[in-house]
């Protein structure tokens, strides 16, 4: 079982570090002329694969704007991600899901195992109930060869008062998290398989955590494009830690429409590029 750290960076080899979010939100389904509903989401979400394939290799649908479609909407996800992942992609299912025990492992049962509809090739989660809490996630994700991207920290301003707070070991919250999940990934050869989530809207050491831990770790940066962060600052943002971040891009992409997604993509890519 090839570990997903490895494919990951099998995936950026070959295609680039970009990933393509894909957000099938209420306004960019009104600007594409297609009706708020699930058959809606639908031609959203296959346009862009169709249009990203051969330019990215990582895409990451976000649950909620299928989820708000209710039965109609889970079975069009279950289409994306297998239709994806056919088509060669890494897929990072934007769940943030997270609780402890019995119920962690379901979460993970659903996103990750083998055979699941859902099946996807890494998860989003949270772990503010500690990393611990999410150790049968992790331990099925390593036994499949999946990855898990945890909640570190978030682009959000209103989240900072929490993830920069300082605990007991005198790091902030973020950065004792960061810290944890870096310890996991000490053994691997290159990337580890447990990656964090550190939104790219202000520069990492402003939220404590330290980057030189980080260069083991993949870190999935959200932020750029509509929220507002270039992909040319990517070193400012991240410092040593640049180097291992898979910058995510959606709607500054998917509102270009649905004629305007190739080159949207490849105006981004060539950003990162330079």
């Amino acid at each position: 079982m090839i570990p997903f750290g490895e494919r990951l960076r099998s995936v950026v080899d070959a295609h680039g570090r970009l990933c393509l979010g894909i957000d099938p939100h209420a306004s960019l389904l009104e600007q594409w002329g297609l009706a708020d509903d699930a058959q809606g989401a639908r031609s959203l979400a296959l346009t862009a694969l169709e249009a990203a394939h051969g330019r990215v290799g990582i895409v990451k649908p976000q649950a909620a704007f299928f989820e708000r479609f209710g039965a109609a909407g889970y079975s069009v996800l279950e289409e994306v991600i297998r239709t994806a992942r056919a088509a060669g992609f890494l897929v990072i299912a934007d769940v943030k899901r997270g609780d402890i025990g019995s119920t962690a492992a379901a979460y993970g049962e659903a996103w990750l195992a083998p055979g699941s509809p859902l099946e996807s090739d890494a998860m989003t989660a949270v772990a503010y109930q500690g990393l611990g809490s999410l150790d049968p996630v992790i331990e099925l994700a390593q036994r499949h060869g999946k990855g898990v991207f945890v909640l570190t920290a978030t682009s959000n301003p209103e989240g900072r008062g929490l993830q920069q707070s300082v605990s007991g070991s005198g790091r902030s919250v973020a950065g004792q998290l960061a810290r944890d999940v870096a310890v996991r990934n000490a053994s691997a050869r290159g990337w580890g398989s447990i990656g964090v989530v550190i939104g790219a809207t202000e520069p990492i050491a402003a939220s404590g955590i330290d980057p030189v831990l980080l260069q083991h770790t993949p870190v999935l940066g959200p932020g750029f494009g509509y929220q507002g962060s270039r992909l040319g600052d990517l070193a400012a943002v991240y410092g040593v830690a640049a180097g291992s971040v898979i910058p995510t891009v959606t709607r500054s992409v998917l509102s270009a429409g649905p004629d305007g997604l190739a080159a949207a993509l490849d105006a981004h890519r060539a950003e990162l590029e330079a």
